[in-house]
C-alpha cells in the first residue's frame, strides 16, 4: 500500500506567539499559534507541529494551556516539541490533547529518554528532531547535530545520530536543516538524502521551503516521507491545497479530500498575509 505524502505547518513558538526568522535568527511575528491552526486546519493542511524554540534554551516549560485550546479547535494530527525533558512531560502533552511529542536537545542529552517513551507511549508518538549543519571542508558531506534550538554545536554526525534516535524507538525523525532554514530556497535535499537512505522510519523535511516544486524535490530526490512549511504559509506565499495539488499532479500520493477544507476561507490575520509584519 503507497502511503500518501504529507504537508505539515510548523509554528515556531516564542512566549505565546507563532515566530519566523532565517537560519533561527531574525524572528518576526505570524500571529497566535492556538488561531493560525483552526486557519490551517480548514485550509487543508494534513498536520501540524508546535516547537516551543526557546524552551530548552530558556528553561521554561511548553505551555500546556496552548496545547489543549488547540485540541479543541483542530481535528487533525499535531505534535508539540520545546522543553519535553521527561516522560512525564510526555504523558502531560499527550494527555492535553497532542499526538506526538517531538524531543531534541533533552534526547541528545539523555538518549534513554526516547527508549522510555517508545515503551510507555508507542513509538508512533515519539518524535526525534534533529537540527543540523554540514561541515564545512567535510568532502563526504558530513552534517553536525545542534541543540537548543541551534545554539550549540554537540559533535554529533546526524546520520549517526538518525540511526541511534530509530533504534532507541523513535517512530519518525523531524530533519532541520540550518543552513537553508528560512531562506525559502528549497531544502537540503543531499542532507534529507543521507538521512532517509539510513532510516526506516518516516522523516519530515523541515527548513528552506519556498514553493511546491521545493516540496516535490524533497520527497521525489530526497526520500522525504513529508514537508513542512512556516514562513511560505504564515506569510500567504503559499496556500496548503494548492501545494497538494501541485504534488499530486507531480504524481506524488496526496491526500486532497479534507472533511474541514474551506476552498474560500480567508479568514487569515493581517499579519499572516504582510511579510513586513
Amino acid at each position: 500500500m503507497t502511503l500518501t505524502k504529507r504537508v505539515i505547518a510548523c509554528f515556531d513558538v516564542d512566549r505565546g506567539r507563532v515566530v519566523k526568522g532565517i537560519s533561527f535568527v531574525e524572528l518576526r511575528d505570524a500571529g497566535d499559534p492556538v488561531e493560525l491552526a483552526a486557519i490551517y486546519d480548514r485550509e487543508g493542511v494534513d498536520e501540524l507541529v508546535f516547537l516551543d524554540i526557546t524552551a530548552s534554551h530558556e528553561g521554561r516549560e511548553t505551555v500546556v494551556d496552548m496545547v489543549r485550546r488547540t485540541a479543541d479547535q483542530v481535528f487533525i494530527p499535531f505534535t508539540v516539541g520545546g522543553g519535553i525533558r521527561t516522560t512525564f512531560d510526555m504523558r502531560l502533552m499527550l494527555e492535553s490533547g497532542a499526538d506526538k511529542v517531538s524531543i531534541n536537545s533533552a534526547a541528545l542529552a539523555d538518549p534513554a529518554l526516547i527508549s522510555e517513551g517508545a515503551q510507555r507511549f508507542g513509538s508512533q508518538c515519539i518524535v526525534v528532531a534533529i537540527d543540523a549543519k554540514g561541515l564545512s571542508g567535510d568532502r563526504d558531506g558530513g552534517y553536525e547535530v545542534y541543540s537548543h534550538g541551534g545554539r550549540r554545536p554537540t559533535g554529533r554526525d546526524a546520520v549517526a545520530w538518525a540511526r541511534e534516535a530509530v533504534e532507541r524507538g523513535a517512530g519518525e525523525i523531524l530533519l532541520t536543516s540550518m543552513d537553508t532554514d528560512g531562506h525559502q530556497d528549497g531544502f537540503d535535499v543531499p542532507m534529507l538524502r543521507a538521512i532517509t537512505a539510513a532510516v526506516p522510519v518516516p522523516v519530515i523535511a523541515s527548513g528552506g521551503a519556498g514553493n511546491a516544486g521545493h516540496m516535490i524535490d524533497a520527497v521525489r530526490d530526497g526520500g522525504a516521507d513529508a514537508v513542512l512549511a512556516a514562513s511560505i504559509f504564515h506569510f500567504g506565499a503559499c496556500r496548503i491545497m494548492d501545494v497538494k495539488r501541485e504534488m499530486a499532479v507531480a504524481g506524488l500520493p496526496m491526500r486532497l479530500e479534507h472533511p474541514h477544507f474551506d476552498d474560500a476561507a480567508t479568514d487569515r490575520p493581517t499579519e499572516m498575509v504582510t511579510p513586513d509584519a
